[in-house]
């Protein structure tokens, strides 16, 4: 979902894959991001709507997803809970 935030309204599943890889160096399949925003979306946690069809994509339109008021809601309740439970934690030296 943080990666849908940060595309701020422009979220498709290229532009996320992009933003995903970019933050964590890692790269995920189409097929993994779309399942996720699947069940975000069944969750409520996002929302989605089609763009414009471009000649350049054959003709299919984009779907773009956003995240909904509640989905903002559970971002700041898991943030909250992560800055609570790293409070007072001292960085680890990595073992050899």
């Amino acid at each position: 979902m943080l990666a849908v935030l940060r595309k701020s309204g422009r979220a498709y599943g290229v532009s996320i894959a992009e933003e995903l890889k970019a933050a964590t160096g890692k790269s995920y399949s189409l097929g993994a991001i779309y399942t996720t925003l699947e069940r975000l979306r069944d969750k409520k946690l996002v929302t989605s709507r089609h763009g414009e069809a471009t000649p350049e994509r054959g003709g299919r339109a984009k779907l773009y997803f956003e995240v909904t008021a509640l989905g903002q809601a559970q971002i700041n309740k898991t943030l909250a809970a992560t800055n609570a439970l790293s409070r007072g934690l001292r960085p680890q030296r990595a073992f050899a």
